[in-house]
């Protein structure tokens, strides 16, 4: 039945939780929910397939447990011969054949595909309304009240206001328990010789999946990535599976070795949920209390607790803040004037840096990598190459699960990238090969030495990281963060400056050779 008060509600592929803004007040007889699978949003990067499978199967299986609860659920799957293939005209031709006089959403995480659904209410000459996303801890306008007359935009400082605002981790008097507010110090310890995470979940492939898969391997054959095996959750109550597991087995030692890299160990003691908040199957407050729990009830301890909620209530709502409030001229900075193109290596994993050759080869795998092999190994790279961080960031965007623009964005050109000038991070994220020999096994075996800075058997890290240092003294040289740096480099012999400098050279002018 066609009413003149029919409704449409728009849910996205990253919004499936069903205490979304836009699925409350439904209707039976005036509410259609709207879903698509469109090449605009499949496309607009080269998505992994992982990716892009993942969020068609749980679009799909969402869609199931709204039809469940006996909602009216218009699914428009990617083959649909009728399919327009963009948001906007699979919003125009429900709207015709529903007769729907309104359309309702929630705010998307994407400043591109805001700037256009900000344009529809006068395109389509009816209602388009666009409701807050609360699914988030902070709002914009609260993070925006925040940073107001803040010289310096520092996490720590917005992660103690949240952790007070919610109540977490706090004794009596807003007090932090354990009596600090971080305790990253305790959360870098390099692997031990033999550290293996533990076995992961790996859910059935029913038949919602298995027509997913096929397809995108029909449609996406020239798509970065493996898209078999498939191990994603692609429902929340496979979410929360995962995320028991994690808190029951894994959280203990997340702490102690979260920046820890092991060849052949892609995940370690990471929690792998990110894919799963960033698209709604988990809520991150939930999320929050599980582990706060887990310390309290002494099945954790607070270095890694504390570290994992970090992670979700202080540096994930901090980096949307920054987005949304720096958006949209923050994509276009490159303070450091970075012009080289992005490597072959990154798409193909193909390199004799084991480092560089094993976070991208789990990137190819997995569409997952960790944080610190994202920031400090393949993220360090384009940094000391001075590679162009809109290219950067367009790989970031795409080969990641998890990846949206509002979480990829402030970290990559921000916090791998220092490429908007020190908004994100007090200094650049840059450290030679040193660092990665410190925090994983890549260099045994490797053919080039972190002990060596020129010559055919030097880590590549070491002569970039010093003419990284070099060529950007004019615009680093006065951070207090970086003095001594520049003030080993001074005292260093001018042919061993100029050794240096011409090995870079030579590395810079071949890249893809490496």
């Amino acid at each position: 039945m066609v009413t003149s008060d029919m409704r449409l509600h728009l849910v996205l592929g990253d919004q499936l939780s069903h205490s979304l803004s836009a699925l409350r007040d439904l209707d039976a007889e005036r509410s259609v929910i709207l879903m698509a699978e469109v090449m605009q949003e499949a496309t607009y990067v080269r998505h992994h397939k992982k990716k892009i499978a993942f969020l068609f199967s749980a679009m799909r299986h969402f869609a199931e447990e709204l039809r469940e609860r006996r909602f009216n659920v218009r699914y428009v799957p990617l083959d649909d011969p009728a399919n327009t293939q963009d948001l906007f005209g699979e919003v125009q031709r429900a709207l015709s054949e529903t007769g729907a006089r309104r359309v309702v959403t929630t705010e998307c995480g994407e400043w591109r595909l805001a700037s256009e659904i900000g344009t529809w209410s006068e395109a389509l000459g009816l209602p388009v309304a666009i409701l807050p996303d609360d699914r988030f801890l902070c709002s914009i306008d609260d993070f925006r009240d925040w940073r107001r007359d803040r010289k310096q935009l520092r996490m720590e400082y917005f992660y103690r206001e949240m952790r007070r605002r919610h109540r977490v981790l706090l004794e009596e008097g807003d007090l932090p328990v354990g009596g600090q507010w971080n305790f990253d110090a305790e959360n870098r310890k390099p692997p031990v010789a033999g550290l293996k995470g533990p076995k992961r979940l790996s859910h059935p492939k029913e038949a919602i999946t298995k027509t997913v898969l096929a397809l995108v391997e029909d449609r996406f054959p020239d798509h970065i990535g493996t898209l078999l095996p498939f191990h994603f959750a692609v429902t929340a109550k496979q979410a929360e599976a995962e995320l028991q597991q994690f808190i029951d087995e894994i959280l203990p030692d997340f702490g102690d070795y979260q920046d820890a890299m092991v060849k052949g160990e892609p995940y370690l003691y990471h929690s792998m949920i990110a894919a799963y908040l960033n698209a709604g199957l988990l809520l991150p407050l939930d999320v929050v209390r599980r582990a706060e729990a887990a310390w309290y009830e002494g099945r954790a301890p607070l270095n890694a607790v504390e570290g994992f909620i970090r992670q979700i209530l202080g540096w994930r709502e901090y980096v949307r803040g920054v987005y949304w409030t720096e958006m949209p001229d923050y994509a276009g900075r490159n303070h450091l004037e970075a012009s080289r193109s992005l490597p072959q290596m990154y798409w193909t994993g193909k390199t004799a840096m084991q480092c560089m050759a094993a976070a991208i080869g789990d990137t190819i795998e997995h569409a997952y990598s960790h944080h610190i092999q994202r920031l400090m190994v393949t993220g360090n790279f384009a940094l000391l190459a001075g590679i162009d961080p809109a290219e950067v960031c367009e790989w970031y965007l795409a080969v990641y699960a998890d990846a949206y623009e509002w979480v990829e964005l402030p970290n990559t050109l921000g916090m791998a990238l220092y490429g908007d000038g020190g908004i994100m991070a007090s200094k650049p994220y840059a450290a030679s090969g040193k660092y990665i020999d410190r925090m994983s096994n890549f260099c045994g075996g490797c053919r080039y030495d972190p002990k060596i800075t020129t010559g055919p058997s030097a880590c590549p890290f070491n002569a970039l990281y010093w003419d990284f240092i070099d060529r950007n003294s004019e615009k680093l040289s006065r951070n207090p963060r970086m003095a001594n740096m520049y003030a080993t480099w001074r005292r260093m012999d001018p042919f061993k400056q100029q050794a240096i400098r011409q090995h870079a050279e030579g590395l810079l002018n071949a890249l893809d050779m490496l």
